[in-house]
């Protein structure tokens, strides 16, 4: 057997598939966006529950201390909060580093060789993997409330892989245009505080039937991804018309997402 046939053996960078090379790029470029976010820093891993913890305080404190804020008949209004605080944590912040996934790493991109998606691509997965080391957040409210988990906690997998398709699809627009509109950055952060609050993370969809909005808040594509995590621990709220919606919703953005950075990619890398 030669050295080469070994397993783990490792092979020249010719030998490997198109796949092998891009998805060993994309974990080296992730790989690196974690280390100079943890290893650099004297609180590391705790970075990634700090800012939904407060988050989730702050909340708490207004809604749930002041405004007795609940969740009639179900788990803690805690709960409800951070399974929801959590996910958009994700989005938000690969969204917002989506503006600069071009702009801030011009010369590398342009001498690379491999899809230029792969920048947006170690954002969305950089962000997910921060986001799942948060779940202990999550995880120690359900402990100390006592929350009842049900068996819908498996449809986070499905939520996980929409909501990273969601968050990619948003990235191949945004991406390429903020580098022509240098504006759109700031637009972007304007309509991420604007999205928080349109969608149900302090509140539900069911909260809206009195304002005959709960219709139209489903086609917020987050709804329904929310929606399946809460399922966890609020499986009366779990709406499959919601989920149909962000499902299809999604799939027109990463359609839309390609086709602009396809459309874009030879002029942004010119630009860039």
């Amino acid at each position: 057997m030669t050295t080469s046939t070994l397993p783990g053996a490792q092979r020249p960078h010719g030998t490997w598939s198109p796949v092998e090379r891009y998805r060993r790029s994309l974990w080296l470029l992730t790989s690196r966006d974690l280390k100079v976010r943890y290893t650099t820093s004297a609180l590391g891993y705790l970075w990634s529950i700090i800012d939904p913890l407060l988050m989730a305080g702050i909340y708490f404190f207004v809604f749930v201390l002041v405004f007795h804020r609940s969740v009639p008949g179900q788990s803690p209004y805690i709960v409800f909060l951070v399974s929801g605080l959590l996910p958009w944590t994700w989005f938000n912040g690969a969204i917002s580093d989506s503006t600069r996934a071009f702009s801030s790493e011009g010369k590398l991109i342009r001498s690379t060789t491999i899809p230029r998606t792969i920048w947006i691509g170690r954002i969305v997965l950089s962000k997910g993997i921060e986001f799942l080391l948060s779940i202990p957040v999550l995880v120690v409210f359900a402990l100390v409330t006592g929350a009842p988990v049900h068996w819908q906690a498996v449809l986070w997998i499905p939520a996980i892989i929409l909501q990273a398709a969601l968050i990619f699809g948003l990235g191949l627009i945004i991406a390429p245009l903020v580098v022509f509109f240098r504006d759109l950055e700031r637009a972007i952060k304007l309509i991420l505080r604007l999205l928080f609050y349109a969608s149900p993370i302090i509140y539900g969809l069911n909260d809206l039937e009195k304002l005959h909005l709960s219709f139209w808040g489903a086609f917020n594509p987050l709804s329904g991804i929310i929606g399946l995590y809460r399922s966890a621990f609020f499986p009366g709220d779990l709406n499959w018309f919601d989920v149909a919606v962000s499902t299809g919703l999604t799939t027109v953005v990463v359609v839309v997402g390609a086709l602009v950075y396809r459309r874009t990619i030879r002029t942004v890398l010119k630009e860039i």
